[in-house]
């Protein structure tokens, strides 16, 4: 039976994110941890698939490039119907950014008439307003990601976001629309296609705006957004195969927690979690001169504290004016590669030493983590705050918390491993 939705995920915590959403519905979903092999079948029944890139900070042609054979796989071997671009609730991408290229590229594959632009996440606080993006109700660029390291939001306006990326046309459909029902926001649509729309920025300001969408946009090809309108499709449709099984956290369970997000919300958690917990912070200095034998002392201390009553804490987390001092002495993307590559080697010697549990903050961070675990499949389970599911990986036995960095609340860390227990 064909897959209802195929999902391209431009980073790890964003495809878990998704994931969680659907499942919650009721679908059955498979996730998997980079691109499949492009001449494998896919011969099991789910309603969705879920595929984890790490394309957001990109260049635009090596993201189309994935996103393109992505697509080609779920198409040509999935079946799936419907295609889902699934990126950021805060949209993180900047005028030299690769959401408007990817979404053209995957118009032109598809022949889509448009692609229906929907980030918008009510539940984390995300709402879309005359075409403006808020975080609980603060503009985008005011809400604290115009600090974001890498894709900085300095406008909330998505359809000035969107249209320096393409040089396709940029529309809207308002919330007294939407609010109006399907057939309005049907009928909206068929005006936006007449008049040669192709990217639909959708206002949403609530779940029930969320509901009225999916069901507008059930059957539409190709869309583009956060995990609200994820949930929200799953939801409307009668899930084909029942619930996955519960999956079972390996024992003995040996856990430990990884932040490299500088998120405000991921600052809040570390300053909270090291607090009480043991914990260290990464010497970029070190990390550059000789990652290799950094990562064995840090393998070493951790071991010493694995098996402490509360997981311990291995963090580059910075508030905004020394990650500036940081990215000023170091540079920003020469400190950012040698941080991730100390994660990297850190990750394969904790997990060869018997730890089998990772809570991981930040959508780069996580997807260092699960590649260097060399994790091939992800089942979907409990989630421990909205969008952050713990998931496990059969072979090699694993159990993973991937967070966005400014998911959750400021004891995450904590309510991660009572989930665990």
């Amino acid at each position: 039976m064909p897959v209802t939705t195929g999902v391209i995920a431009d980073d790890f915590t964003g495809a878990t994110d998704i994931a969680s959403f659907m499942a919650e519905q009721g679908w059955r979903v498979a996730l998997l941890p980079g691109m499949p092999d492009a001449a494998q079948p896919w011969n099991e029944e789910v309603d969705a698939i879920v595929i984890s890139l790490k394309s957001r900070s990109l260049p635009a042609d090596q993201a189309i490039d994935q996103s393109l054979r992505c697509w080609q796989w779920l198409h040509n071997m999935a079946g799936a119907r419907q295609i889902y671009f699934k990126y950021c609730s805060t949209f993180d991408s900047t005028p030299a950014g690769n959401i408007g290229p990817v979404s053209d590229a995957l118009m032109e594959a598809m022949h889509a008439p448009y692609i229906v632009h929907c980030p918008a996440l009510p539940q984390n606080g995300r709402t879309v307003i005359h075409g403006h993006l808020f975080v609980h109700g603060i503009l985008l660029n005011e809400s604290g990601m115009e600090k974001h390291p890498l894709n900085p939001m300095t406008d909330a306006n998505l359809i000035r976001l969107l249209m320096a990326q393409t040089t396709s046309t940029v529309g809207r459909i308002d919330l007294s629309t939407i609010q109006k029902g399907v057939e309005a926001v049907t009928h909206a649509l068929d005006c936006c296609q007449s008049e040669g729309v192709h990217h639909v920025i959708v206002d949403t300001f609530s779940e029930a705006d969320l509901q009225t969408l999916a069901q507008a946009l059930r059957h539409t090809p190709l869309l583009a957004g956060g995990s609200g309108l994820g949930g929200a499709l799953a939801a409307c449709a009668a899930p084909q195969r029942g619930r996955d099984a519960v999956h079972p956290f390996p024992q003995p369970a040996k856990t430990v927690v990884f932040s490299g997000s500088c998120s405000t919300m991921s600052n809040r958690q570390v300053n909270r979690y090291k607090a009480q917990a043991a914990s260290r912070l990464l010497d970029v200095a070190r990390c550059l001169a000789d990652a290799e034998h950094y990562s064995d002392e840090l393998s070493l201390w951790t071991m010493a504290h694995v098996d402490d009553a509360l997981a311990p804490l291995i963090y580059a987390t910075q508030p905004p004016e020394a990650l500036k001092r940081i990215q000023q002495e170091y540079g920003e993307q020469r400190a950012s590669r040698a941080i991730e590559h100390t994660f990297a080697r850190l990750s394969a010697k904790l997990q060869a030493a018997g730890v089998n549990g990772f809570i991981v903050a930040g959508g780069e961070t996580s997807g260092t983590v699960v590649e260097a675990l060399q994790v091939t499949r992800l089942a979907v389970g409990k989630a421990i705050a909205p969008g952050v599911p713990w998931v496990f990986s059969a072979e090699p036995p694993l159990a993973l918390a991937l967070k966005s960095g400014n998911f959750g609340d400021e004891d995450f860390f904590f309510t991660a491993q009572e989930y665990a227990s």
